[in-house]
């Protein structure tokens, strides 16, 4: 499509969280009048995530009075700026092909053509397997956070929030502004490692670090017991979770607990940028898979990417790769506003800032696992289809020629299963690294395929909006 053929198509973003939503803003300003899909059936992503209305009225208890403050006054930007789109909430995208975005909602699958498309689809939590992880009772930090913010409960009484990401401390300082009595914080990264990346993160955002330190010295002064450094070895229980055993410098040690947060940073949710045709490149500082893109977050001629599913860069950062993005869209088909050219390398010195304080963060938070080729055999790494390490172990042992996670895939079933490997890819390519000696780029990413979520089978259809 030349300009002004583009000009008269609509602009589609894929997510409504804080890059979806700084895009939507940037558009309607400029007098379009985006669609934007989104699987929640609310705005606001994961890390602003709204709170169920059962605990609305407690938003000044779990983020203070001015935070509290502040989050409803972007809240109400927000849904000003979504009244004046074609808001879909409740629409699950499952693929991209051909020009055309493949949606389920109300139980039916429909087709949508589009022209300029926003892909901020944010991302999930790493996580990196060990015994006992798939027990009851067991969550990822994010999944702790959605039983609060959006069901108003705890995920125990007893609960460890345990991995290496700053979640941990946030989600446990959530947990005690709610009630919680009895956390225990469980951060695999040694303490000296967090003061040697404190000075970088420092010189990109002294507030957010200040604000992190803040949530240590609450959890401190509440008699939180917070242990850095630590080697998680187990999560003990028959039918649900009752201790977690771990190694510190004083020794092993067992915790009796009910219910386990477990997380290791981030992982990008990068199927459907892939699937729309964006080229994949290694990260080895945050060691993950993004989409190639420019610096205006163009990754294909109809196709931006932007927030954490494009480059991780936090909530903030988030918001102005989302801007950025829709004044390059803006751009594109030929609407762009006066000043654009200084608006955008604006936004892209803020957004090499947010950027650069997540790979200085990524030091005071290391999410490698080494340590995966240590666990024992019956240690599940995908437990979708219940492929173990051992199985793994002996298929990597016995196969002959190239070595790659979608050929161990293919041999083991690992990633086959409900979740399409986005959860068990990083731990497979892991393990591949540490038993084949390979480097984590060389052991490549699992193929996207569609449908990147489950789709019913016997799903309606009806025609393309």
């Amino acid at each position: 499509m030349n300009a002004g053929e583009l000009a008269d198509t609509v602009p589609v973003i894929v997510g409504a969280g804080p890059a979806g939503l700084a895009a939507a803003g940037t558009l309607v300003r400029a007098g379009l009048r985006p669609v934007v899909l989104d699987e929640a059936e609310r705005p606001g992503g994961q890390g602003t995530r709204r709170l169920t209305p059962l605990i609305a009225d407690r938003s000044p208890r779990l983020f203070g009075s001015n935070g509290a403050s502040k989050i409803a006054q972007r809240e109400a930007v927000e849904d000003d700026v979504l009244l004046r789109c074609d808001y879909r909430p409740g629409s699950m995208v499952w693929g991209v092909f051909g020009g055309k975005v493949e949606l389920l909602q109300d139980g039916h699958v429909s087709s949508m053509a589009h022209g300029p498309l926003l892909l901020a689809t944010g991302a999930i939590d790493r996580i990196l397997p060990l015994p006992g992880w798939t027990l009851p009772g067991v969550y990822a930090l994010g999944g702790a956070q959605v039983a609060l913010k959006r069901h108003g409960c705890l995920i125990g009484q007893r609960t460890v929030f345990a991995g290496s990401s700053p979640l941990l401390y946030l989600a446990a300082a959530q947990y005690l502004r709610m009630g919680a009595k009895d956390i225990v914080v469980l951060d695999t990264t040694p303490l000296n490692e967090k003061i040697r990346a404190a000075p970088g993160m420092a010189r990109y955002s002294l507030s957010t670090l200040l604000r992190g330190l803040s949530l240590m010295a609450e959890l401190r002064r509440a008699g939180v017991r917070m242990l850095t450094g630590v080697r998680l070895d187990r999560i003990v229980g028959d039918e649900r979770v009752e201790a977690i055993q771990f190694r510190s410098r004083r020794g092993p040690e067992t915790i009796n607990c009910d219910s386990v947060a477990l997380g290791h940073g981030l992982r990008p949710e990068t199927q459907l940028a892939e699937l729309a045709g964006a080229k994949l490149e290694y990260d080895p500082v945050l060691r993950h898979w993004f989409p190639q893109a420019d610096a205006e977050g163009r990754a294909g001629p109809l196709l931006w990417v932007a927030g954490d599913s494009a480059r991780t860069a936090g909530a903030d950062g988030a918001a102005v790769a989302g801007k950025l993005a829709a004044l390059s869209i803006l751009k594109c088909i030929g609407k762009a506003p006066a000043g654009v050219d200084g608006q955008i390398s604006r936004l892209q010195r803020r957004l090499h800032g947010w950027r650069a304080f997540q790979r200085a963060m990524s030091g005071a938070f290391k999410a490698h696992g080494e340590g995966i080729t240590d666990l024992p055999d019956d240690t599940l790494l995908c437990r979708c289809e219940r492929i173990s390490l051992g199985d793994v172990r002996d298929v990597v042992a016995r196969l002959a020629g190239p070595m790659e996670v979608n050929r161990l895939k293919a041999v083991t079933r690992c990633g086959m299963g409900r979740c399409q490997g986005r959860y068990c890819a990083t731990a497979l390519a892991e393990t591949l690294s540490g038993l084949a000696g390979k480097s984590m780029k060389d052991c490549g990413y699992l193929h996207a395929q569609a449908p990147v979520r489950p789709v019913p089978i016997g799903t309606p259809g009806e025609e393309g909006a």
